[in-house]
Formats: C-alpha cells, structure tokens, sequence
C-alpha cells in the first residue's frame, strides 16, 4: 500500500513539476525572435487579436504562436494597440504581452524636403504613415482646416518647414496637422516676427518668396541679395519676372532656357502677366532661403542674370541697360552651348 502511494506521490509531483516547467516556459521562456532586433511589427488602427497573430506569424516573431494565444487569452489581453513596435529577440511572451500593452511605440524619422506641390508631400506621409496620402490631402483641404489655419489651399504649403520630424506611425491627419503647425509656431520666433513685420509680409507671403529665391539659387551666401532684388521690385510696384514662377506657371521642369512662348502662359503663378507674389509657393524652401528674406540685403538692385558659364553665380544690376548687357552676355553663352529649351 505505501508503495502505491510513494508512487502516486512521485507521480503527482513529476506531474506538477511538468506542468509548472511549461507554464514557466509559456510565461517567461523566451519566444520573440528578432535578429539584431531590426524588424519592426506594425499594427493598424484597425487591427484586432487576429491580425496580430497573423502578422506575428507572417513575419515570423515567434517560435510558438500557440503559446502566446494561451497566455494572451489568460491575461485577457485581446485588443493590441496600434502603432510601430521594436520586438527584443530572446523576449518572453510576458514581456511582449506587456510591451504591446503599454502602448510603448517606436517613433520614426519623416524627413520632407525638395518638394513643389502639397500633393507631393502627402505623398511623402502616405509612403512613410499609417493613413493614405488621399487621406492626409483631403483632411488638409478641408475648408474647416483652412479656416482653423488662416490659409488659402494656394497657401498651404507654407506651413510645412523641411525638416526631419519624429514621427508616431499611426499619427492621423490631424494630429500631423497639429505637430506641423506647433513646429511652425516655433519657427516663427519673435525674432523672425519683428524681422517678417518690418518687410510688410505675411508668413505665408514670406514663405512663397522664400520659394522663389530657392529655386533662383543654391547659393546662400547669394539668397539674402537676390531676396533684396525682389522685395525691391516689390515695393516699386513692378513685376517681378521671376523665370522660377513661369516654368511653374507651364508645368514642365524640364525647362533649362524660358522663351517668349513661355511667358506667354497665362496663369497666376506667372509673375511676367501678373504683379506681386504669385498666390502660394512655387517650392518647398529650404530654412536658408526663408531666412535670407528675412534678412535681405538693403541694395539698389532691380534686376539679375546667371552669368555665362556653370559657376551658378549671378550678375546684378540697378538699371535695365545694364541688365540687358548681362542677359545678353548670357544669352549668347546658352546659343553657344545649344542650350535652347
């Protein structure tokens, strides 16, 4: 009789030994595998218990989905939240469980820079977030947003500065809107108020000149006096003739040589037909060419030229002879180099 009941006692306690062995295993052994931790698991705003499960696997996080499902179940835990998570190779299903739970996401770097149209750059947030980029440019046109900005659709694009940004990757439109506009609010310091008040511009306004200058130079130490150039013609009240505006205007920036026929083009933007600014950027400026309107050079040029040759430089001048000495000089180098569209 004592040796059934050392039996069943050597039984029960291999038995719970067993049994605790694997619910240590199935709580704290280690389940997640990431090698050098480089994969990311995404999780839509829309995702429930299943599609995790399904992209656990498919991306193969874990070595037994089986296990994470009992715990999870056990833990009550059956509705991930969204976001862009780092999994630690060698991490327990507890762990995971917890990390997924806390919501603990991994922001990631959204960079914009050298773009021309805001539907170009939601282009940009549709390749880099959750949301399409039709969501991000609906929301952003909606006339509730531009009202909530004092911004015209010509003008929106101002409110983005280039930039690298972190970023949630499940960030709505909204909340980009809100992020965009606080970085904006702390660009626009009150230093670059009192300078932007002085010109008698609008942010917006400045912006777009901003766009102007960037794409009439690489040059910063250039932009402060071509910007100079503009603001000149604008307060004299004369077209500003920018070429930058008119191959815009026309839609094709293959253009190296702007002819009459271009100028011709009859559109807002061209800055030939129309006085003043045109109604919104042509391009997203760099931080230097905004700044180098801000801080334009007090000059008495009216006009400027590239000079001949690919030094990427410019030519200015105060009277129109002198300018169409210049434009001539450069002309007869574009012939030279059948250099004609």
């Amino acid at each position: 009789m004592r040796k059934w009941i050392l039996t069943a006692c050597i039984v029960i306690f291999l038995g719970a030994l067993i049994i605790g062995v694997k619910g240590y295993m199935i709580i704290k052994g280690p389940n997640v595998q990431n090698d050098n931790n480089e994969k990311l698991l995404l999780i839509p705003s829309s995702a429930d218990f299943d599609d995790l499960i399904d992209s656990l696997s498919k991306y193969h996080f874990l070595k037994n989905s089986q296990d994470f499902v009992f715990l999870s179940d056990w833990m009550k835990f059956d509705k991930p939240k969204p976001g862009r998570y780092r999994l630690q190779n060698g991490w327990s299903n507890l762990d995971l469980i917890r990390h997924l739970r806390s919501g603990n996401q991994e922001a990631k770097d959204l960079t914009f820079n050298n773009l021309r149209t805001i539907e170009d750059l939601c282009g940009v947030f549709g390749r880099e977030l959750e949301s399409d980029s039709l969501s991000f440019l609906s929301h952003f046109k909606k006339d509730s947003t531009l009202s909530q900005l004092n911004l015209n659709e010509h003008q929106l694009l101002s409110l983005f500065l280039p930039n690298t940004y972190k970023i949630f990757w499940n960030t709505s439109p909204d909340g980009l809107l809100n992020r965009m506009k606080a970085e904006n609010d702390k660009f626009w310091n009150s230093d670059r108020l009192q300078k932007l008040k002085k010109l008698d511009l609008t942010k917006a306004e400045a912006y777009t000149l901003a766009s102007i200058v960037q794409k009439e130079s690489n040059s910063n130490a250039e932009k402060p006096r071509i910007a100079g150039v503009y603001l000149n013609r604008l307060r004299r009240n004369m077209l500003l003739q920018a070429d930058p505006t008119v191959i815009y205007a026309v839609g094709d920036f293959t253009i190296r040589r702007v002819l009459n026929s271009h100028l011709e083009t009859d559109s807002p933007y061209n800055t030939y037909k129309y006085l003043g600014l045109p109604p919104g950027p042509i391009y997203m400026p760099d931080i230097s060419s905004i700044d180098a309107v801000l801080n334009a050079e007090s000059h008495n040029y009216l006009y400027f030229c590239v000079k001949p040759g690919n030094v990427l430089e410019h030519a200015f001048a105060s009277t129109l002879s002198q300018h169409n000495a210049n434009a001539r000089r450069y002309q007869r180098w574009l012939n030279q180099n059948r250099i004609f569209n």
